[in-house]
């Protein structure tokens, strides 16, 4: 039943781009640049399982998550347990190399996290944090329902295009594609005349009964 989950990292990755999301985790193609070495450094620290508890918080790093009911697993980089009239309530962090981002990939991300952190603990997880490694600061994420409709939507359409097996076509956008490690695979320059992301994403929706 694990194998048959969906890695939650595929939603950042669709999000980000529909075709990075196919060569990773349908054709399973992988590159490292800087931006990817940076970021594994950067987790280094929350990549290393441990419990520990200061000022009546305790933290939990690598934490693996998973919901059979949604069909997605993972690894939380950090959850924070804090005590909220005598229940501990769970608060994922998400560690990101970079800054803040336009699109929502790393909320959906995050998002995800909370909605495992809710099957598994029985509690209502109303908020979880990005940080990101250029500002040093982390970011409050509230997971309202807007958000919590986008991540739904986003599991039921990634699922679907990886079970399909098709690898979407390529288009050049200098601000996603030059960033990307995976961009002497995807050859989006040469190959590309393809739908955007958006259009992909509302396409798939709309396509939807």
């Amino acid at each position: 039943m694990e194998d048959d989950l969906l890695p939650i990292s595929a939603l950042q990755h669709y999000l980000y781009c529909p075709r990075q999301c196919a060569l990773i985790h349908v054709e399973r193609l992988w590159a490292e640049n800087r931006q990817t070495a940076e970021g594994r450094l950067l987790h280094d620290r929350a990549d290393t399982p441990q419990i520990e508890r200061r000022h009546g918080v305790r933290t939990i790093t690598a934490m693996p998550l998973s919901s059979v009911e949604l069909g997605i697993s993972g690894v939380a980089d950090v959850v924070e347990f804090r005590q909220e009239e005598g229940v501990e309530i769970p608060c994922p962090v998400e560690y990101k190399r970079g800054r803040p981002k336009a699109h929502r990939a790393d909320e959906v991300q995050l998002c995800a996290q909370a909605l495992c952190l809710e099957v598994m603990s029985g509690c209502r997880v109303e908020e979880g944090a990005l940080f990101y490694g250029q500002t040093r600061r982390r970011q409050a994420v509230a997971f309202d329902d807007d958000l919590r409709l986008l991540t739904l939507d986003t599991i039921r359409i990634t699922r679907e295009m990886i079970r399909s097996g098709r690898t979407p076509l390529a288009t050049y956008r200098a601000e996603r594609c030059d960033a990307c490690s995976l961009i002497d695979l995807c050859q989006p320059k040469l190959l590309g005349k393809g739908q955007d992301v958006e259009a992909w994403l509302r396409g798939q929706i709309a396509e939807e009964p």
